[in-house]
């Protein structure tokens, strides 16, 4: 039988550093969304994110290496959540993993009361589930929906036949292409994307929700790109932005989140239908997205600004480009590291094991320790554009103000190095060449 403490009991291990909170609700309650009749949305300030629906997907050793990475090891634990199942679930695993939780069994009382504390998302509602967009899809105005127009998107990059194989019901395609330059993929003109984005029947008042849809393939293969939606929805969504779409969401987790949410797809096509402008000048938010001259200021001032490298430890390093179209190898000399993931097309490291965006405690402690911080004038870069548009968004999300996209990423620096200095090997070694 599970050990069980009240309210008040809580409250005292809030600051005692031996002390784990475990969340087993869905992340999007833990972000701050609410269920019906609830008052409050949020989590208990410090608590880590573990729904119990992710440990179905791993097996024992998984789960152990995703308890450490939580600092879930020794100590106290405490679980909470709304349903009794969703507990005892998390609460067998750890036992399993040698740790005896305790369980705080009335969280509606923590809710219910406005002098406890919460913390949650800064705009937990920019990331919706799929839950909330079926509710949209049906007519409904879900939570936070304000709008009198809305579209949802699926994106990728040119695989129309994707979205006409299986698409969210009543959901419309988004090509980047018609966003994007061919040639160095930097977001397209202003008056390129008044065109495309009334073509879409988007205007800056219009509601827009993006999904991807990621399947498995190689670097290797022509254009990868292809695979990476969930990329591409978050590039999407950094350009509609910048342009000055007011409401953009993001589908977390994307089409996968939506089927195993037992949803219905639809196949065929279904276009939008255009509109005649888009109602403001484009762009609203320039600030978004920064050339290759503001990504040199920023490098002059490390302690204020951070120009942060989105991309693999062997991309950094220089032991690969990345891309099959792009040669040269190495970073932006005085850059900062933020990782990604297994290669240019992939995200693990900003990504749970359901596809979902990952607790964003998490994201910003591991920034932190990288000197990422919100304080300073952030702009992150990848190969072009794509993985510094996912992260951009997270940043975004919690309410980073002063935050960019250098659009030309490496694609573009690396093809001056006389002029734009490029550093190879590990920036922790003597001498970097």
């Amino acid at each position: 039988m599970s050990l069980s403490l009240s309210t008040g009991e809580l409250r005292l291990r809030l600051t005692d550093p031996d002390t784990v909170i475990i969340d087993v609700r869905p992340l999007s309650r833990f972000n701050g969304w609410r269920r019906s009749g609830e008052a409050r949305g949020g989590h208990i300030p410090g608590a880590v994110s573990l729904p119990s629906s992710w440990l179905g997907l791993l097996d024992q050793s998984e789960i152990l290496d995703l308890l450490r990475s939580k600092g879930v090891t020794v100590g106290t634990v405490i679980l909470y959540g709304d349903e009794a199942r969703e507990i005892e679930v998390v609460r067998s695993a750890l036992e399993e993993s040698g740790l005896r939780p305790l369980v705080y069994e009335v969280w509606s009382e923590w809710l219910d009361d406005e002098q406890l504390p919460l913390e949650k998302l800064t705009k937990y509602e920019r990331l919706v589930d799929p839950e909330w967009v079926a509710q949209l899809l049906a007519g409904s105005r879900p939570d936070t929906y304000r709008g009198d127009d809305f579209a949802v998107f699926h994106v990728n990059f040119g695989v129309p036949e994707e979205f006409a194989d299986g698409h969210l019901p009543g959901s419309y395609y988004l090509d980047t292409n018609w966003l994007e330059a061919e040639h160095d993929w930097n977001r397209r003109s202003p008056s390129e994307l008044e065109s495309a984005l009334a073509a879409l029947g988007i205007s800056s008042d219009t509601t827009v929700v993006l999904y991807g849809r990621d399947t498995v393939g190689n670097p290797n293969e022509k254009w990868p790109g292809r695979r990476a939606g969930q990329i591409a929805a978050t590039r999407a969504a950094a350009i509609l932005l910048y342009a000055g779409v007011k409401d953009v969401r993001l589908l977390d987790g994307g089409y996968d989140n939506w089927v195993n949410a037992g949803y219905p797809l639809e196949a065929g096509w279904r276009a939008p239908n255009p509109i005649a402008r888009f109602g403001v000048p484009i762009p609203q938010r320039p600030e978004i997205i920064v050339d290759i001259e503001e990504a040199k200021a920023i490098l002059s001032d490390p302690a204020g600004a951070a120009l942060v490298s989105v991309r693999t430890w062997k991309e950094h390093t220089g032991q690969v480009s990345g891309y099959n179209y792009i040669e040269p190898k190495g970073r932006i000399a005085g850059d900062v590291w933020g990782n990604c993931g297994s290669d240019a097309y992939h995200m693990q490291h900003y990504r749970n094991v359901d596809n979902t965006m990952r607790p964003y405690p998490e994201i910003a402690a591991n920034w932190a320790e990288a000197g990422i911080t919100p304080d300073k004038w952030v702009a992150f870069y990848c190969g072009t554009g794509w993985r510094a548009s996912e992260t951009w968004f997270y940043a975004y999300l919690m309410g980073w103000e002063r935050i960019a996209v250098y659009d030309g990423g490496w694609f573009e620096w690396s093809q001056d190095p006389t002029n734009n200095p490029i550093e190879v090997g590990d920036p922790d070694d003597e001498v970097a060449a």
